[in-house]
């Protein structure tokens, strides 16, 4: 490993770790159910204190940005990442739909190299989606660590392909999780996402995304493989929602 390559892994190693953009995006959702009985927080208390949780641990890199679903361009959320990188080509990431403890898992993003994905066949591609526009954008923020991480964070992302599910689609059901899960999309090119819902969030972190384009400037923007946001050439991919069972009588 070349030093200026370690460099960077130790700086993101150190600052990812340590930040934090704080409980400022509840969720929008409240889940139904009873109040936690005394005995549920009990049992609660008892596993902090004694399980491990590596798997949880792991998860040491905030990333933030947006999502729309695949097909349904118009149909957008701001999506809260909470990544482990795997290996300098994996990373995986759920996705919640705020960054405080109220907040509801609605899925997962799993994002590799650009040489990972140049080897996978092109039906799976169709399901993966760029991350140049997003990074180059000022879209996809990391907040809450130092603008000299970040950039070096985006210089790693910004060749990637991400792959992302929701299962939980906080904005059309404000209850339970319902429905099949549904492939997710990133934004490619200017005018496609809603400035409001971008600066409604660059408002609450106190980040300026316009000033985060201008700074990322000078990061090299890939080509794009030509197999990838497949939906911009029409193909869209969805499980579709099962058909209702017919009625029957009961037999007499």
């Amino acid at each position: 490993m070349n030093t200026a390559k370690r460099t960077v892994q130790v700086v993101l190693a150190g600052t990812l770790l340590g930040g934090c953009a704080g409980h400022d995006t509840p969720s929008a959702v409240q889940a139904p159910g009873a109040d936690k009985r005394m005995s549920t927080q009990v049992l609660e208390a008892g596993a902090a204190l004694l399980q491990g949780r590596p798997p949880v641990e792991a998860l040491n890199a905030y990333l933030d940005g947006f999502h729309f679903y695949n097909g349904r361009p118009h149909q957008q959320m701001e999506a809260h990442h909470y990544c482990a990188i795997l290996n300098d080509e994996v990373i995986q990431c759920t996705i919640f739909d705020g960054n405080g403890r109220d907040a509801k898992l609605m899925g997962v993003e799993y994002i590799i190299s650009a040489r990972l994905f140049a080897g996978l066949p092109e039906a799976e591609k169709a399901l993966w989606h760029s991350h140049v526009h997003e990074v180059k954008s000022g879209q996809l923020l990391a907040p809450g660590i130092p603008e000299a991480a970040e950039h070096a964070l985006m210089e790693k992302l910004v060749g990637t392909y991400g792959k992302t599910w929701h299962t939980w689609h906080t904005d059309m059901h404000k209850g339970l999780p319902l429905g099949m899960p549904q492939l997710m999309m990133g934004f490619t090119a200017e005018g496609q996402v809603d400035p409001a819902m971008v600066g409604e969030r660059d408002r609450r972190l106190g980040i300026d995304s316009s000033e985060r384009r201008r700074s990322r400037a000078d990061i090299p923007a890939p080509g794009v493989d030509p197999a990838a946001d497949a939906w911009q050439r029409g193909q869209v991919i969805q499980i579709p929602e099962p058909a209702p069972m017919p009625h029957r009588l009961a037999p007499r």
